[in-house]
Parts: C-alpha cells; structure tokens; sequence
C-alpha cells in the first residue's frame, strides 16, 4: 500500500500550487503533463491533467464550459459553487491536500485550482488506452458471451455489474504501490460474502509495502498468499465476466487490478481449476460427461507417464490381460530417459510457439510433429510407444482448464518420473502418498485445498463430480462461509 506522506495543505496562492506541481508530478518537464490557465470572473484557475489518460475532446468541452461563465456570471465570490455547477460531468469530488490532488490527476482525473480557495476540484474524465472487450483465448465456449475482461479496471468492474444487477454489489476501491500507484478492486456481495473474509482480503492488500506492482495480479497474488515454492495455484484467474459473477454468487471474492484483464477469485481449492464454462453451457448430462473427460485428462497428465514407465520397467505387475503394455523396441537410450528428452522437447516446441509469430507458428509444429519425432524414432533416440505416452500426457496437460495447474502437474509429473526410475513401484507409492499429503496441508486463505474431498463433504463433491442440473443447485459452497446460504427461495 501507499506509504503515509507530509500532507501538503492546497494552498489560497495558486502560485504556490503551480510550484508544487512543477516540483511533485514534473509539470513542464514531462511533455504527457497538461497544464492551462484561464481567468474566469478576474480570478485565475487552473486545470491539471496528464493528456494520454484523457480524452482531448472532453478537456476542450470542459475549458469552453467554463471559459462561458465570464458571459453570464458576475458574482465572483460564489465562483467555486458556479464552477462546481458548470462541469457537465458525473463525478466530481474536493480534495484538500496536494499529495491527493496529484495522485488523482496522475490517475487520469482533471485536478481545477481556483486562486484564493484552500480546495481543488477533481474531475473523473479518465479514458485510459486498451483494446475492447473479446473472448479469452484460453476460455473459450462453444456457446456463450464473447466478451472479456480487459486491461481497463473502469471496464471490468462494468461487464461484471452488467450481469450482477444487484444494489449489493460492492466493488471498493484502493492504491498498492508506492510509485505505480495501481488501482486494485475488490469486488464482493456484500450479503453473501463472509466479513471475515473481506477483512481478510483487505489487511493483506493495505499490508502490501512496494514501489510498483507492474506485474499487476501476479504480484498481488505473491503478497496475499504465502506460497513460497508451493508449485500448486492457490488462487484462480478468470477473464470471463461469466464465470466471475458465478463465484460473487457463490460468496467468493474477487480482486480486479488495473492494467490486467485477469480477475482473482478468492479463496479456491484445488477442484475449482477444474471446472470450465462449458460444462455450464450444455446439458446437464452432456456436462458431466465432458467434466469426466477433463478429469480423466488431468490424470493422464500426472500419472500415465509414471505408470506405464512402471509397467515397462516390471512387467509382472501387469494381469495376462494388459502383457501387451511396454516397449516393443527398447532402443538405444533407456526408457526413463527417453520419456524426459521427450517432456522436454514438448516444452520447447510449447515456448517455440509462443515466441513464434502466429503465420508461421502451424508450419513450425508440422515440421516439430513430422519431421523430428519421426527422424528421432528412425535413428533410435525414442521409442514409438514413448512418443504416444508422451503426446497423450501433453494433451492431457492442455485439456486441463487452468493453465497454473497444468504447468504445475507436469513439475510433479517429472517428479514421479524420476521416483519410479531410481526406485520403482516403491518410489510411485511414496510418491503419490506424500503428493495427497502435501494437498492436504496447503490451504487458501485459511481454506483446506482439497475440500469438499478432505475434510469429506458429501453433497458437495456430489456437486464436483457431477454437473448438476441450476434448480437443485439451491445452497452456496460452505467453505466460503456465506452469510446466506440459499440460492433460491424453497418452495
């Protein structure tokens, strides 16, 4: 949060506030910082403003409003009250300090310095630059809303109000950053979500003591959650309105970050980075067989690899019925490190293809899927069946909706990996039961992650396991703790 400063009192000689600016925000030295002086009713005013955070036909239609005072005004001594009337715009607040004033105007607000008055007007007329709303790349639905968050706060705290109607809904604002200045939302139903919840979420944004938050919600996430080197996501992105109004439903709590298009949903656990917009989207049953689908996905992710290597490595443990399962050829190189060239590989053309421009990233994975893996089989490097394993884990890790918990699957992937390679099934058995345990102990802001499985909650893994039809879904999550429990009225 924003260190405490000296507050500088607004001074009644406007002289001494044009210094101030000139010495605080670089007024005449940053060429983005405006600065005009009109008189109106022989007294001086002036506006302040940073020109790329406002639009320039607003400053200009503000300057004529009150530029026209001298026209049909005379009474110079009421002129605050009679400037405060002739801003045409929706929000306008006093501020009595220079620190504030400057804060504001550097925000993208229109900071008016009236000679004689200990007071500034602020006028909200921020039009920050972005890019319009548009579906996320990694959210996409079949069917559904087109629209995403952006980089502009103003415009995410909008789409989610648009589908929370509700007079409730809480969005407060604050500062994190002692030279970044960021604005940061939190968003909540204020009779759903637990107030030990917001105050939570509050202490630790107010705690946050650093120049600059650039990396915007990464950096927030590193400072509320104390993860250390957790791999595991303890936090959930969303960049659908959608699915974020779902959870304010639900009593969770979101936190917006200017500059970012990604909305923090607080607390989750590990069963919420499995659930995607689409299963919502069709039928119930339809639903739950894509959801089984993403789970089985997810599993193969983490244990195909560890378990064919298994199977591979000591065939016996294999009924009559699955012999078949193994390496036909063996190759020239050993199995287990075959199945980590491979992972590796899948990640380079994985960063590859970010960094490669989008007309030529098709033609580099042709030649990645054809040529490569075909000419390391030829040449005895891999193995056929390594390279099926391999892609069907890869795939595994793509289908799984949050991208941190992919990447932090493949991590414990190669952890099995290497446990069954030195120590066999001894070393998959240690390795699965000190993974559950280490789930077991994480928790998300005083949240047990692998709830509603450990502590058991029946109806509500009800609820994981299958998608449940909207009218039976009449009760909240009881991990949030919400102040009211029922979705909908009984009957």
């Amino acid at each position: 949060m924003t260190t405490t400063k000296n507050n500088h009192m607004i001074s009644a000689n406007i002289r001494d506030n044009q210094a101030y600016m000139e010495e605080r925000i670089g007024m005449g030295d940053s060429f983005d910082v405006g600065f005009r002086e009109i008189i109106i009713l022989k007294r001086k005013v002036h506006l302040y403003y940073v020109t790329g955070l406002c639009d320039t036909s607003t400053v200009q239609e503000m300057m004529k409003k009150l530029i026209e005072i001298n026209d049909v005004e005379t009474n110079h001594k009421k002129l605050p009250e009679i400037i405060e009337n002739r801003i045409v715009h929706q929000q306008v607040k006093p501020v009595k300090t220079m620190d504030e004033a400057a804060d504001e105007i550097l925000s993208g607000l229109i900071g008016v310095f009236i000679d004689g008055e200990r007071f500034a007007q602020i006028v909200d007329v921020r039009s920050y630059p972005g890019r319009s709303p548009e579906e996320p790349d990694t959210e996409k639905v079949i069917r559904g809303s087109r629209d995403g968050y952006t980089e502009n706060i103003i415009q995410n705290t909008a789409l989610t109000r648009r589908r929370l109607r509700d007079e409730r809904l809480r969005n407060k604002m604050l500062k994190v950053g002692e030279r970044s200045k960021t604005d940061v939302c939190i968003s909540y139903l204020q009779d759903i979500a637990s107030e030990g919840l917001i105050d939570l979420i509050k202490e630790q944004l107010e705690a946050i003591e650093i120049d600059g938050i650039t990396m915007a919600e990464k950096t927030i996430e590193e400072f509320i959650i104390n993860r250390k080197w957790n791999v595991f996501p303890l936090v959930r992105y969303t960049e659908r309105p959608d699915v974020a109004a779902s959870h304010l439903l639900e009593g969770h709590v979101l936190i917006f970050v200017d500059s970012s298009p990604s909305a923090i949903i607080l607390p989750t656990t590990f069963f919420h980075h499995l659930q995607h917009a689409e299963e919502y989207r069709q039928a119930p049953s339809i639903g739950t067989f894509v959801r089984f689908i993403r789970y089985l996905a997810v599993f193969s992710s983490m244990f195909l690899l560890p378990l064919w290597l298994l199977f591979a490595m000591d065939p016996t443990l294999l009924p009559k019925e699955l012999s078949f399962i193994g390496p036909n050829e063996v190759g020239n190189v050993p199995v287990v490190i075959q199945i980590i060239l491979a992972g590796i590989g899948i990640e380079f053309l994985r960063m590859a293809a970010i960094h490669t421009p989008t007309p030529l990233s098709t033609a580099m994975g042709l030649i990645a899927a054809v040529l490569i893996g075909q000419i390391a089989i030829d040449v005895g490097l891999f193995s056929p069946e390594v390279i099926l394993y391999v892609s069907v884990s890869a795939i595994g890790s793509y289908v799984t909706p949050s991208y941190e918990l992919s990447v932090a699957n493949k991590l414990i992937n190669l952890i099995f990996i290497l446990l069954v390679g030195l120590f066999g099934l001894t070393g998959f058995l240690v390795g699965f039961v000190a993974n559950i345990l280490f789930l077991v102990s994480i928790k998300s802001l005083k949240t047990p992650y692998l709830w509603p499985f450990l502590p058991f909650n029946a109806k509500a893994m009800l609820h994981i396991l299958l998608r449940i039809p909207v009218p039976y879904t009449n009760t909240r999550p009881s991990i949030v703790h919400p102040k009211n429990n029922y979705r909908q009225p009984t009957k």
